[in-house]
């Protein structure tokens, strides 16, 4: 139940699960989380319900001026990020300066780290954006959400607005023509009274169906690993991630397991 908010617009450098020695980037506020999503798993809690005072998010020439001092500073020091990655407090491709900033990024990046990738873990629900879809497509590591096949599934675990359409969200996916990495959160439990599991048989082969039509470079399967805000989740074993993974590979599809 313990979950957190990133207080910082760049931070880190952490060690991720799935991408190494990771520098974080937080285009959302410092102090609350902005979120077209209110996963019941976010380690950085619900979105709030109501907000005092109106969202403050970093401006594409802070964040840049920000990256360029931290990365001169983890060069000072010897280091340097294997990957630098957009995440932190909420969903990065609402901030309105969103390509501009990519943009920004692989800059600098090619100045003082030329080997790191730079990566967004995106949830898919700004893909109609056309600054968007040529933000991602610029990047490494583009690495989109598809929690399941089913929208029922979907809207118990990630609480979209009422507006989204998990059908819709697929064909933007398409859109990418293989130029993305699928991630996906495998999870039991319940939430207001309603259970849910999207590791059953059903709910694999109707993931794998879509996942195979979409031909991503990567799928990505995990599970809850930190504090979340609800508490009647339930951890998925590794045994079960590595028995779906193996269904991915029989597939075709290069799959990364973080248990």
């Amino acid at each position: 139940m313990a979950t957190f908010l990133f207080d910082e617009t760049i931070f880190g450098p952490v060690i991720s699960r799935r991408l190494g020695v990771s520098l974080g980037v937080n285009l959302l506020p410092n102090d609350s989380k902005v979120c077209s999503f209110d996963c019941i798993y976010c380690e950085c809690g619900l979105n709030p319900k109501n907000r005092e005072r109106k969202a403050i998010l970093p401006t594409r020439e802070e964040v840049k001026k920000l990256l360029i001092k931290k990365l001169e500073d983890m060069a000072a020091e010897g280091q340097k990020p294997d990957v630098i990655t957009f995440a932190g407090n909420g969903e990065p491709t609402l901030h309105p300066e969103f390509e501009g900033v990519i943009d920004d990024t692989l800059e600098v990046r090619d100045q003082f780290a030329p080997k790191a990738r730079v990566a967004v873990l995106c949830n898919s629900t700004m893909l109609d954006k056309p600054s968007v879809f040529s933000a991602l497509n610029k990047i490494d590591d583009n690495i989109l959400k598809l929690d399941s096949a089913f929208e029922s599934t979907v809207r118990i675990m990630d609480c979209p607005n009422k507006n989204f359409s998990l059908d819709h969200v697929v064909e933007n996916l398409k859109r990418f023509k293989g130029n993305l990495i699928v991630q996906t959160m495998f999870l039991k439990g319940s939430y207001q009274g309603e259970a849910f599991d999207n590791t059953t048989n059903e709910e694999v082969t109707a993931w794998l169906k879509l996942v195979k039509e979409i031909n991503p470079l990567q799928v990505m399967i995990y599970t809850i690993a930190r504090d979340t805000p609800i508490d009647t989740l339930e951890k998925v074993s590794v045994d079960k991630l590595n028995e779906i993974a193996e269904l991915v590979r029989a597939s075709g599809l290069d799959v990364q397991v973080s248990g």
